[in-house]
């Protein structure tokens, strides 16, 4: 059964302060990004929005968690928008993943803490903090959450996969509308989506830039060009997506990397 949805969170909300109806929304949203592929039963559930978490605001193109640190606790995702990132010597760096709300950005740190790929902050951004040893106990707790985050952190390894794939092989219209797809979907399954096909993205066009592996020129030019051929629309703080079957086939979009299946809509 899935979570509830966004009406009957709120109402439950309603007593809770505002710091703790923020930490309940996110850990909200995270259950529904594992449930959206796991079966838990309500006691797992019960436990996944009892977990430990402390918030901390993260301010706008910031790296809260660096390459080379040794962390003792995952980043899962409130509010905003933040970059997975690698970096090499000279400081260059390059965008592998976006997280949305609702993500673990770094789960995998459970079992590996020393940090290779970084974090990093688009916008203005609250997280919370949660204890490894939190996630090592529901885990060996309750065997099928411990499956739910192996698969969570499967998705994310195939996010990653795909984006080397879009960055490396497609032209730039491609993939600019790939990214669009898999963001479109992912808003779309944890209900932050207005009727599938319009989405957040309040990020800047230099870091949309990199995150497809063009200059900012040419992605402007990419983004006016769907936009006149009637594909999708890009403002400051959203993104529209005006015919998704032909997105779909532009950026040989398949989502069943995302185990959500949401490209089948007609």
């Amino acid at each position: 059964m899935p979570p509830a949805g966004p009406r009957a969170s709120q109402e439950a909300m309603t007593d809770q302060s505002p710091s703790q109806a923020r930490t309940s929304f996110a850990l909200e949203l995270y259950l529904r990004r594992l449930t959206n592929r796991s079966p838990l039963n309500e006691e797992e559930k019960a436990a996944l929005l009892d977990l430990p978490a402390q918030a901390d605001e993260v301010t706008v193109e910031r790296d809260f968690v660096h390459p080379g640190d040794r962390v003792t606790h995952a980043c899962l995702i409130a509010d905003g928008l933040v970059a997975r990132f690698a970096q090499i010597k000279n400081g260059n760096r390059s965008f592998v993943a976006l997280h949305i709300p609702g993500d673990m950005a770094d789960l995998h740190s459970v079992v590996a803490p020393n940090v290779s790929w970084a974090l990093h902050a688009l916008t203005p951004t609250l997280l919370l903090r949660i204890p490894h040893p939190a996630l090592r106990s529901i885990a060996s707790r309750y065997p099928a959450v411990a499956i739910a985050f192996w698969r969570d952190c499967v998705v994310d390894a195939n996010i990653l996969a795909q984006w080397h794939v879009n960055v490396s092989r497609k032209d730039a219209a491609a993939r600019v509308a790939h990214l669009m797809c898999e963001l479109a979907c992912r808003y779309e399954a944890i209900g932050l989506s207005q009727g599938g096909d319009r989405f957040p993205l309040p990020i800047t066009q230099a870091d949309m830039a990199d995150a497809v592996g063009l200059t900012a020129v040419h992605l402007n030019r990419v983004l006016k060009r769907l936009s006149e051929q009637g594909l999708l629309l890009k403002e400051q703080m959203s993104v529209t997506i005006l015919d998704r079957r032909r997105l779909v086939a532009l950026a040989e979009f398949d989502a069943d990397y995302l185990e959500l299946g949401c490209d089948r809509r007609d």
